[in-house]
């Protein structure tokens, strides 16, 4: 057992702005004597203690401190401070009076933490160019509201920078809040080079939490680096892999600097260059060129200047626009062409590609596959527009067409007339007159009327319109077709309804006559046949002709040139020749 008044308490105890701290008093006295009384102090600025409490086995005295309204005791007569802040962090001292055991006093070290915000970093907003004359400023890190303060370094891709002089500069600064919490910040300062454009930033807060180092990183961050270019391309862009002509296309400057350099666009004209820049879109390194044709060949430059370090560079192109010209068509004879005649089609083209020849009639229907068409023996209906399609394999897409006519000469020839023409007296009536001919004939009408022509392909078609007469009835229409090469004609015919409607009807009375009397005569002979007049066959076999016949005899003649031959038939059925005056 102690012989002596022993008092210990913890050296440090750790709490968080806010939290409530409890500062224990732990004491011995020996035989197990009671206390005279327990005093409380805290050390202030000046190392001076000042008394809180006062306690004694009559009551518990408490002074006028700042820390009054946030102190209580316990039952062990333990000191809790309630809300603390970032100020409370002193000496505690607990001082026990033991009579004649004296007295002794222990102490606590009152330590308070604020745990740190995350840093915020915020980099260079306006860019750093490599040509700098000053060591530019990178990044800003600031953390707030921390206690105690804490540490800021800073990295770059991963690993941390230190201070170098001309080379790399950190200033921290350090701010006590009015509540007692710091803030700190601090500025990176270091050179860059053109591969820092893919550097990445941050800074780490460094600070002690119960005995243990922390870390809190802040967010990685770029910074905008203006370089100069190193490298320029300059790219022909087309919707397809070999340019033609009527494509669009695209001229497309690329430069590896930051910010783009401004760029000026040339096309080579003999030993001159001619500035395209007015027609490039601004400020895009892109120049379009539409409908591109023959004269769009040639050599093309991009110039760029960087206003950084005003060092220029230049690139050139050579744009091949496929074309083809000169289609034309060649006719064998040339001279005008007549029915019978045969006529050779020839085509040609130039292009700096291989082509190829196609013949189409006007529908669009392939005729034949190379740069010559025959056409032999031709009529007015040969008479067509032919096109010849040219194109170039190796160039998808790239073709001319020229189309050429053929015109076939010749005296008029009449196709189609409306003859025989059923009409009646005094009504209108058309009459229709079809020819085809070439050079165009003109149709002349042997009567006076209402003419109307139209041409249908290499056809000529003239309706009149006439008033029926009596002499139209008689004479008839001549449709009179005629051109330089000669004439043709035809007549047509007019044939009353009226007359054709009696006509008619005689031819069908007599047909009805004609089979009335047959059906008589073919009711007569069944009738004779009953009654047994006319014998059939030998059994019933009788000579009808006797002269002692009755009166009510029926003699039938039939005037026929199967006579004799129906009378051979009657004598071989009675086996025996009768005079031909008995039959």
């Amino acid at each position: 057992a102690a012989s002596k008044l022993e008092i210990s308490m913890p050296a440090v105890v750790e709490v968080e702005v806010g939290g409530t701290a409890r500062l224990e008093c732990n004491f011995y006295i020996p035989e197990n004597a009671s206390y005279t009384y327990i005093d409380w102090f805290y050390v202030d600025r000046n190392n001076r203690q000042v008394r809180l409490f006062h306690i004694t086995a009559s009551g518990v005295l408490e002074d006028e401190t700042d820390f009054k309204k946030r102190l209580s005791l316990g039952e062990d007569k333990a000191l809790s401070i309630s809300a603390v802040t970032a100020q409370d962090a002193r000496t505690f001292v607990c001082q026990v009076g033991a009579g004649s055991y004296g007295v002794g006093e222990n102490s606590t070290e009152l330590s308070v933490y604020k745990v740190p915000q995350t840093p915020e970093i915020e980099p260079n907003s306006g860019g750093i160019s490599v040509h700098s004359s000053e060591i530019p400023e990178i990044a800003r890190c600031v953390s707030k509201n921390s206690f105690p303060p804490p540490n800021i370094t800073w990295h770059k891709n991963g690993e941390r920078l230190h201070a170098q002089e001309n080379q790399v500069t950190i200033q921290s600064t350090l701010t006590r809040e009015s509540s007692g919490l710091y803030t700190v910040s601090s500025t990176l300062y270091a050179p860059v080079t053109r591969d820092d454009r893919h550097s990445l930033y941050h800074c780490t807060l460094h600070y002690w939490l119960r005995g243990q180092k922390l870390a809190l990183e802040s967010r990685g961050v770029k910074v905008k680096i203006f370089y100069p270019s190193e490298h320029l391309k300059l790219q022909v862009v087309s919707s397809s892999a070999l340019v033609k002509e009527g494509d669009n296309v695209t001229l497309v400057c690329e430069a590896d600097g930051n910010p783009q350099p401004v760029f000026s666009f040339f096309k080579k004209n003999l030993n001159e260059w001619q500035d395209l820049s007015s027609l490039a879109e601004p400020d895009s390194g892109v120049l379009n060129l539409h409908d591109v044709n023959k004269s769009s060949n040639g050599t093309y430059k991009c110039q760029s200047l960087d206003l950084d370090d005003m060092s220029q560079r230049e690139e050139a192109v050579d744009l091949v626009v496929n074309y083809i010209e000169g289609v034309r068509v060649k006719m064998e004879p040339s001279s005008a062409l007549r029915e019978g005649d045969n006529v050779t089609l020839s085509c040609a083209a130039h292009s700096p590609v291989g082509l190829k020849y196609q013949w189409r009639d006007e529908k669009g229907r392939k005729l034949v596959e190379g740069s010559q068409l025959v056409l032999k023996n031709l009529t007015f209906e040969t008479s067509n527009t032919f096109s010849c399609k040219v194109m170039a394999p190796s160039v998808p897409g790239l073709e001319q067409s020229k189309k050429v006519s053929v015109a076939v000469e010749g005296k008029p020839r009449i196709v189609a007339i409306s003859s025989p023409l059923y009409v009646r007296q005094d009504e209108l009536v058309n009459l229709t007159c079809k020819a085809i001919a070439f050079p165009r004939p003109t149709v002349q009408w042997s009567i006076n009327g209402t003419a109307h022509e139209y041409m249908d392909n290499q056809h000529i078609a003239s309706n009149l319109t006439v008033r029926v007469s009596h002499d139209l009835l008689q004479a008839g229409a001549m449709c009179r077709v005629s051109n330089k090469l000669g004439v043709s004609e035809k007549h047509i015919q007019l044939v009353d309804q009226k007359s054709t409607a009696e006509s008619q009807g005689v031819i069908i009375v007599a047909i009805i006559v004609a089979i009335l009397v047959v059906a008589v005569l073919g009711a007569v002979i069944y009738f004779l046949h009953k009654k047994g007049k006319i014998p059939c066959g030998r059994a019933g076999k009788q000579d009808i002709t006797k002269p002692e016949a009755r009166k009510d005899k029926i003699v039938v003649e039939v005037k026929s040139d199967k006579l004799s031959e129906e009378a051979g038939l009657l004598q071989g059925a009675n086996g025996e020749k009768r005079p031909a005056a008995d039959q």
